[in-house]
């Protein structure tokens, strides 16, 4: 699997997936009705923000991310980040290894910590999987999401401080 910068030659094949996962209303709180055009102006930021895909040697697009800046100005230290793996390649890393790149990204960026700011609690394959990557979960907001599935579920605050840099 390589991953790569995003362009805006992807988008084609990220727009099927990314409205899917979106009308699953299970993880984005993303409104149903976005056009493409819309969807592509939120997940193909222009910098500081970076997309990146996620594509096998076939070049088929598995999955995308995107990420940057959490805030702009004084919170302009700390990462976030947007996950999502087409569901015909779930379970076969694509998430874990975009979620490793982002946070490498943000690293030799110098950013400070990443944070991820509304995870969806009974979306437990993500915070396992955030989990596993050093992320901790130091909120909740109950209520905050209103899953087709579940009805009101609360929305994790996690977060993943970085070490500060060695001096020489």
């Amino acid at each position: 699997m390589l991953i790569r910068t995003a362009t805006a030659d992807d988008w084609p094949r990220i727009w099927p997936f990314f409205q899917a996962i979106v009308a699953e209303g299970e993880t984005y709180a993303y409104p149903e009705d976005l056009t493409s055009d819309q969807a592509r102006a939120l997940w193909l930021e222009p910098a500081p923000g970076h997309a990146v895909v996620a594509v096998d040697e076939a070049g088929t697009v598995l999955g995308s991310a995107k990420t940057g800046p959490n805030r702009p100005g004084r919170g302009a230290h700390v990462a976030t980040a947007s996950f999502m793996v087409d569901p015909a390649h779930g379970g076969k890393g694509v998430g874990a290894a975009l979620g490793r790149y982002v946070l490498d990204w943000a690293r030799a960026n110098g950013f400070r910590g990443m944070q991820f700011n509304a995870v969806v609690e009974t979306n437990t394959v993500a915070v396992a999987l955030w989990r596993k990557l050093g992320f901790e979960i130091i909120g909740t907001v109950p209520g905050a999401f209103e899953s087709k599935r579940h009805g009101y579920v609360g929305l994790h605050v996690m977060y993943q401080p970085f070490p500060a840099p060695a001096t020489a």
